[in-house]
């Protein structure tokens, strides 16, 4: 992966589960820099501690704990970021718990944004497309989302297929830039996003453990091989984003089969 010299990454959602297991496998690689974002400074704070007690950390690491829907701070995030490190190459736009108030977008006709999540993702696209088309060799972006965007069943209440439409209008948008553009999309990571579920606790308590939890839910409905963990779903971000990859405007399901 390590074929441009000195990569900058930008992680957002960076405090905890994907984003935080992000942190761990691109620290190593980043050696122009790293900057991760959440609203939650104190998680933010620890992640990067984390890095530093596990020897990972590069030279230059930042932490910018602001909320992702806010359009005013991510000026400030990129008047930093070209101030500071000068670039940007790769970024984790992980937006899965975000807060905020939907506010109206122009990097494209969307009309009115339905979560704070959707509105996430188009605030960090419209800094990062730009940030990144300043360089000669582009850059790329992986956006994260679920294995519910793709079900062929009735949609439920979520931004996950408006966010992956987002994902291919910026893809599309960035590619004269040489801007790649992706999206992951687990299905069940073991992120604290599931401590949030008072059924799936209560699921715990009935087998026992977490990972006995996942493994009854994978045969609710349908047999799959296993829900991914975190450090899965990481591994797949670092290879999307490998300059060995010519992909742009995909998304890969990372769910054992769930989705089928």
């Amino acid at each position: 992966m390590q074929i441009r010299l000195n990569p900058v990454t930008l992680i957002t959602g960076a405090g905890s589960g994907i984003g935080a297991g992000c942190a761990q496998d691109l620290a190593r690689k980043s050696s122009g820099g790293l900057l991760l974002a959440d609203i939650d400074d104190a998680a933010l704070s620890a992640v990067a501690d984390d890095l530093d007690a596990a020897g990972v950390s590069p030279e230059r690491i930042s932490t910018l704990a602001f909320d992702v829907t806010d359009m005013a701070r991510w000026a400030q995030a990129a008047a930093f970021i070209q101030a500071q490190y000068g670039r940007l190459d790769w970024a984790v736009v992980n937006t899965g718990a975000a807060n905020g108030k939907p506010a109206e977008s122009d990097l494209v006709d969307w009309g009115r944004t339905t979560s704070a999540q959707l509105e996430a993702t188009i605030q960090s696209l419209r800094t990062i497309m730009p940030l990144m088309a300043r360089n000669a060799q582009g850059g790329a972006i992986v956006v994260t989302t679920a294995a519910a965007a793709i079900k062929a069943e009735p949609l439920t209440p979520n931004s996950a297929p408006g966010l992956l439409q987002v994902m291919r209008a910026a893809s599309r948008e960035a590619a004269h830039s040489n801007v790649r553009i992706n999206a992951i999309a687990p299905g069940g990571p073991d992120t604290p996003m599931w401590n949030d579920m008072p059924w799936f606790q209560d699921l715990v308590r009935e087998t026992g453990n977490e990972s006995a939890a996942f493994d009854k839910i994978a045969h609710m409905q349908r047999p799959i091989a296993r829900y991914a963990q975190g450090g899965d779903v990481a591994r797949l971000i670092v290879m999307l984003l490998a300059e060995e990859a010519p992909i742009t405007g995909a998304t890969l399901v990372v769910d054992g089969g769930g989705a089928l």
